[in-house]
């Protein structure tokens, strides 16, 4: 089977690569290995995203927004704090003259929107169930063998592969492209409470002794916790019955919401830094996870990887648009330079703020509570942090427009 490009994953950021070229004369295949209306899907589950401002103007672009946005809850504030000291920072949208400074979306509405863009494009094909058995690429072209559920095995030859499987990429591995990592002994919990006052579309980032604590608001009045715990807590915590586990979550992230209820079920995904040793080689580039995967520390991990997805779709509709090759090292490597700037500054950013707020340290401590002061009265450090929440500094900045 012959593709111009083949992308191996089809969770958020593969997906929306290929939604990004779903009307560019380019025959794409989207290789996946759990059903998108599976229960196990993993990227389109129960969880949420939080979606920066920049990112809502991305999937505007690619014509996505609509189908998400009666489902988006906009964050219009946010409160960062540092438990158990006297800083603290309260940011406003309005301040900023945006209607927030981002939206949380649940997976699975953000999925849907995907697949259907998926469907409605002529130009590409989605090859699910199907896992990636071997790949390989040379000077001429990409080739992946794939096994589909009955166990039926396929070679697919592209002039371009795109991997984006994700933090265990089976498809990096293939070609061999190391990884180096930074694990941070703390595991994310996930889950859902209903507090008893409204949450005024307020996003919380609380540091505490194990990690970041990060309440969004909901739906309904509903709000996503997101609670770093350092390992050797977890199963403690998975233990505890829920009013133990509210009664936990209560004293820690303090009483501003009122009595926390309801808690939904709770998932746990461990913490890492990990970046590949290189994002391009001729005929092959890596986006999203399998590229550089975060703390999800003030939520920039899914952002990036959309950033990934809508520079190479500018670059590759540019090469489209002249007959170019996509899989030539000159357009990967003008990628990867567009891209070089935004993954340096993310990634310290994300690293440099657990280092921080991770250390009991007496002098780091005065500091960053001194720093979280000045954040919240002096106006042009404001008018950075807000910009950068929204998604909007100047190393964000992508290339893709759609054909008119």
């Amino acid at each position: 089977m012959l593709y111009d490009i083949i992308i191996i994953g089809g969770g958020m950021v593969g997906a929306s690569l290929a939604s990004a070229l779903g009307d560019v004369k380019l025959r794409i295949g989207v290789v996946e290995a759990v059903a998108f209306n599976h229960a196990q899907q993993p990227s389109y589950d129960e969880r949420t995203t939080g979606l920066s401002y920049g990112s809502r103007r991305i999937l505007e672009t690619i014509g996505l927004w609509g189908a998400v946005a009666a489902q988006a809850v906009p964050i219009k504030k946010i409160h960062i704090s540092d438990r158990g000291h006297f800083g603290f920072t309260r940011l406003d949208s309005a301040d900023h003259g945006a209607e927030a400074f981002g939206y949380v979306v649940e997976n699975r509405v953000l999925g849907a929107a995907l697949m259907q863009r998926m469907a409605s494009s002529v130009n590409v094909e989605v090859l699910c169930p199907a896992t990636l058995v071997d790949l390989s690429v040379d000077t001429d072209a990409a080739r992946a063998t794939i096994k589909w559920n009955d166990g039926r095995e396929q070679t697919l030859n592209a002039r371009l592969v795109v991997v984006a499987d994700g933090q265990k990429s089976v498809a990096r591995e293939r070609l061999g492209i190391s990884t180096t990592q930074r694990h941070y002994g703390q595991s994310a919990l996930v889950t859902t409470v209903t507090p008893e006052r409204g949450h005024d579309h307020t996003a919380y980032e609380r540091f505490t002794e194990s990690g970041p604590l990060a309440v969004l608001p909901l739906s309904g009045q509903r709000c996503a916790v997101v609670w770093t715990l350092r390992d050797a807590q977890i199963e403690s915590v998975l233990a505890q019955s829920d009013t133990e586990f509210l009664q936990a979550l209560q004293e820690c992230f303090g009483g501003r919401l009122g009595k926390l209820s309801a808690p939904g079920a709770r998932r746990v995904y461990p913490l890492a830094l990990q970046c590949a040793s290189e994002i391009v080689r001729p005929r092959a580039v890596l986006i999203g996870n399998a590229a550089h995967t975060l703390h999800p520390i003030a939520a920039q991990g899914f952002n990036l990887g959309l950033r990934d997805a809508a520079a190479l779709a500018g670059v590759l509709r540019e090469t489209a648009l002249r007959n170019g090759d996509p899989g030539d090292s000159r357009v990967l490597e003008h990628y990867a330079r567009l891209r070089r700037r935004d993954h340096r500054s993310v990634t310290a950013f994300t690293d440099g703020l657990v280092r921080v707020f991770s250390n009991d340290f007496t002098p780091l401590v005065l500091a960053r509570n001194a720093a979280l002061i000045a954040a919240d009265i002096v106006p042009a450090l404001k008018r950075a942090i807000g910009r950068r929440a929204m998604g909007l500094a100047r190393h964000t900045r992508t290339r893709f427009q759609p054909h008119q």
